[in-house]
């Protein structure tokens, strides 16, 4: 049988079950050494026994499965009755005693602190904090018996509540431990991170200290005094003004008192105290093994340490498996794509750009290291050289101007020029740089520019028979094995025959716009160059789409099952016993063998693909048979090549009557057509990869499938919580350990990853680098990002996080995190686009010019900042967004008008 009283010395960090996160770890400080005051846990198993004295539990349990988070009226009722409730039950004499003796024991004149301690609290991914209540000053029988019913009540507080509700913990599942602590009555007390909260260094220490007991700061009455340490020296001081303090009654309880002012701006806690907390903390730390966000007070000149738990809104930091300094960006935000990815995916991409040989025969090293379920690049070793700190931002720029902008931070810092120290690789990049050079002059030099495509598709449909014969030719760990191959050789391949005609398009671009900026008075206009371009993969897909909807449109019966159809079910049932069912399958199955390798996330191996899940698509078909005429998407697409072809024959003519004219002419018109002919080539190689991407899925499904009949695996997505050597290892029998148990910890890791944000630039120390704007040209409030697709519009906003739900209403203006071809089919149905991720050449920039609508990328938070409907203005030209009130309605004409976007 489980005791119902623990003291501290009996408690360590395996007694989570029966003491919850907070007992667990003042009983293993205690255990340590450290300075906590005395006290003793009431156990779980208390808690138990007391639930079971109730007849009417299940009752209010089973009332609260069937509420949502958002019923907050709902939660409030029930959980009042339950609470009142649990506070009625009488407490069985064997747990009474048990707690009054070990009371007794410490003493009973003293004063205690009484707190609860969940078994789902203080966990390295959730906090729990300030969900269960907690009483000071306890003093006296009566008082403690009445603190500790009230901490068990406190299990179902309205927060705690809809806490476990969003964080899917059972309510059956979370039990309470109640510990009760010897009171410290202190002069100075607070908080204390071993790591700054903010910007994530774990070189610094964060110290939060106000007058008397911490409730004060917890719970917001005062601005404490902030102190930050590195390297044992302060490098930072706050002095706050305390105008509050809370301080301990003698008859029990607690009292808010003022405090003078001529003492509100004294330093709270002294320097020789806040160097020896510090050393306190990181001695925990290292006890822990992680860094702690940790509860202090100081009474009578000692310190004493009331809490320690791990903080669990860091940021993980990738392993270099070095001391050197680094600077990581965020792969993520350069695809578009900034979720967690699975370890599968992660792992498949490690293989795509593994170390080896490169370009020229030049070492490669490591491309990616992985951090909180996320893939960053390294780039630190390039950034030695002077060229390369110039040109890596401005490249980085054209992605996302945010990044581009933390990078030049970091460079700027002498903290970086001292710390990094690697092997030169100045030669290395001199080789790579000279067969490079060579193939985008003979770009260059093409005379058959036209027929680039054509030899691009050869390539790609060759690579892609080769990587399907040899995959079906081989199973079990072979196949796994000759995926690896197949990917570690898949980049290369893409880069010696698709790759760099994407860098002579940009090449060739910024060209044109230099030259014409030298060589034409004023400069022509050049974003119509950039519409409807050939060969974009991706606006072929929007395309294709736009005229599957319109094959569906003729038909209404068709359009009304398709929008009763529920996307959890196959919708393919019944479809060809609706009227221009078999005529819209037929147009289906074109565009999923096209194009059904795609989805939202597709770097994500784990993601469904369209062919998987065609339900996905409907949403957007369906929007655009309400937004967009028969036929529009195609006539737009028409009138911006024509657009395009208008400006061309204008460039031409306006050079040739300059000084050496002829010259010009000549030299622009081999710009522009290689431009044209080669510019729409960008999403190609992308595409290569998410149609091998498919093939590898299809490849490992077909093993996983296997594993699953002989019951290795529960289901057959669990395979991708595996690495691929791992894949290896378990289908030739030489994996060791616990299968289902590591897939477990994965399944759990995924899910707490998917909760944070992962930075665009942070350092190996933790640091996360912040790019800022001068906002100060800006209109008040608007939210500013880097303008992406020229024009200014103003319409409802709406929020959408995942595409394949969503639709778009006429005149709503797209708010996104981020978009990837597999948001694509929304394009035609928005009136302008946010994004809170990219730059001008990511996928929703390329996409919006393409498509003419103003877009603004890099605005970060505007998927939160930005509500449901709020009318916006949304300026693409300046690259701003700004919340404004929606015209009345006899001004609705002009102010369609006024808002049309600038072609």
């Amino acid at each position: 049988m489980s005791p119902y009283v623990l003291p501290f010395q009996a408690i360590d960090k395996d007694s989570l079950s029966l003491v919850g996160g907070k007992g667990a770890n003042l009983g293993e400080l205690t255990k340590a050494g450290f300075p906590v005051p005395g006290g003793f846990c009431i156990t779980t198993a208390a808690f138990q026994t007391l639930m079971e004295t109730s007849n009417d539990l299940q009752s209010y349990l089973a009332s609260l499965d069937e509420l949502e988070p958002a019923d907050l009226e709902g939660v409030r009722k029930i959980g009042k009755e339950l609470r009142l409730h649990i506070e009625s039950l009488v407490i069985p004499e064997e747990i009474l005693s048990a707690v009054l003796a070990h009371w007794t024991s410490l003493g009973t004149m003293h004063a205690y602190a009484v707190r609860s301690s969940a078994t789902a609290e203080d966990l390295p991914t959730a906090s729990f904090a300030g969900q269960q209540e907690t009483y000071l000053n306890v003093k006296g029988e009566l008082q403690l018996i009445s603190a500790i019913r009230g901490c068990w009540a406190s299990l179902f507080s309205d927060r705690a509540i809809v806490y476990r509700m969003n964080n899917g913990f059972d309510h059956r599942e979370v039990l309470l431990s109640i510990i009760v602590q010897q009171m410290v009555f202190p002069d100075v007390s607070g908080i204390m991170f071993t790591a700054d909260p903010v910007s994530g260094h774990r070189g610094v220490i964060t110290i939060e200290a106000s007058l008397g007991l911490g409730e004060a700061l917890v719970s917001g009455l005062v601005s404490p005094d902030r102190y930050q340490l590195k390297d044992n020296e302060i490098i930072d001081r706050h002095i706050a003004a305390k105008k509050v303090a809370i301080y301990g009654l003698a008859q029990g309880g607690t009292v808010k008192s003022d405090i003078p002012f001529s003492e509100q701006m004294k330093q709270a806690l002294p320097d020789d105290r806040i160097g020896e907390l510090a050393d306190l903390g990181r001695k925990i730390e290292s006890h822990y093994g992680t860094e702690q966000d940790i509860e202090w007070a100081c009474a009578e000149g000692k310190l004493y340490i009331l809490q320690a738990r791990p903080i669990t809104s860091l940021f993980p930091i990738p392993d270099t498996s070095d001391n050197q300094f680094h600077v990581f960006l965020s792969f993520g935000h350069q695809q578009m794509m900034t979720e967690a990815m699975s370890p599968m995916a992660i792992s498949l991409w490690k293989q795509l750009m593994p170390a080896g040989a490169g370009i020229g025969g030049v070492k490669r090293r490591r491309t990616f290291v992985e951090a909180g379920g996320r893939l960053f690049i390294d780039p630190t070793e390039m950034l030695q050289y002077d060229f390369a700190q110039k040109f890596f931002p401005k490249m980085m720029g054209s992605i996302d101007e945010l990044m581009s902008m933390a990078l030049s931070d970091v460079l700027k810092r002498d903290h970086f020029h001292k710390t990094v120290s690697m092997e030169p690789m100045k030669q290395q990049l001199f080789q790579a740089a000279g067969p490079l050079v060579t193939i985008l002059l003979k770009d260059f030099m093409r005379e058959d520019s036209e027929h680039v495509y054509s030899h691009i598709l050869e390539f790609m449909r060759k690579r892609l028979r080769g990587t399907r014969e040899k995959l079906a030719s081989v199973h079990g760990a072979e196949k796994i094995k000759a995926l690896e191959e197949n990917a570690s050789h898949l980049m290369m391949d893409l880069f010696a025959h698709d790759i760099h005609y994407f860098v002579t398009g940009m090449l060739a671009f910024q060209l044109i716009q230099l030259f014409s900026a030298w060589w034409l008075d004023p400069p022509e206009d050049l974003q119509p160059l950039q519409k409807s371009l050939p060969h974009n993969v991706t606006a072929e897909m929007g395309l294709r789409l736009g005229d599957l909807a319109d094959a569906a449109r003729p038909y209404p019966k068709l359009i009304a099952y398709l929008q009763q159809q529920d996307k959890k079910q196959d919708f393919y049932q019944g479809l060809e016993q609706v009227e221009g069912g078999d005529v819209f399958r037929l147009e289906l199955d074109k565009f999923l063998d096209n194009f059904g390798a795609r989805c939202p996330g597709e770097i994500d191996l784990a993601k469904p693909r369209w062919r998987e899940d065609p339900s996905m698509l409907l949403s957007s078909i369906l929007g655009h048979l309400r937004t967009v005429e028969h036929g529009e998407h195609r006539e737009r697409f028409k009138q911006g090549a024509a657009k395009a072809e208008e400006t061309i024959k204008r460039i031409l003519e306006r050079v040739k009557d300059t000084p050496d004219g002829e010259f010009k002419h000549s030299f622009f018109k081999r710009l522009l057509t290689l431009f044209r002919n080669i510019g729409g080539l960008r999403e190609n190689h992308k595409f290569v990869v998410v149609l091998h991407f498919d093939l590898y899925k299809k490849a490992i499904l077909e093993e996983a499938k296997g594993l699953v009949e002989i019951e290795t695996l529960a289901d057959e997505k669990d395979v991708f919580f595996l690495s691929l050597g791992e894949l290896k290892e378990v289908l030739d029998h030489t994996f060791s350990g616990d299968l289902s148990a590591l897939i477990q910890s994965r399944k759990q890791a995924y899910e707490h990853y998917q909760k944070l944000t992962p930075p665009r630039v942070m350092t190996s120390e933790g640091e996360i680098i912040v790019g800022k704007r001068d906002l100060s040209s800006f209109p008040e409030g608007a939210l500013v990002g880097t303008p992406v697709s020229p024009g200014v519009v103003e319409g409802y906003a709406k929020i959408v996080l995942k595409p394949e739900s969503a639709s778009l209403q006429p005149g709503e203006i797209l708010i996104a995190p981020f978009t990837d071809p597999g948001w694509t089919p929304l394009f035609h149905q928005a009136k302008g686009l946010v994004m809170e991720v990219g730059g001008m050449m990511t996928h929703g920039a390329v996409v919006a010019r393409e498509y003419g609508i103003p877009a603004v990328a890099g605005i970060d938070g505007a998927t939160r900042e930005i509500k449901d409907g709020q009318w916006i203005r949304l300026d693409g030209t300046q690259g701003y967004v700004l919340v404004t009130e929606e015209p009345k309605q006899q001004d609705q004409g002009e102010q369609q008008e006024t808002s049309t976007p600038t072609q």
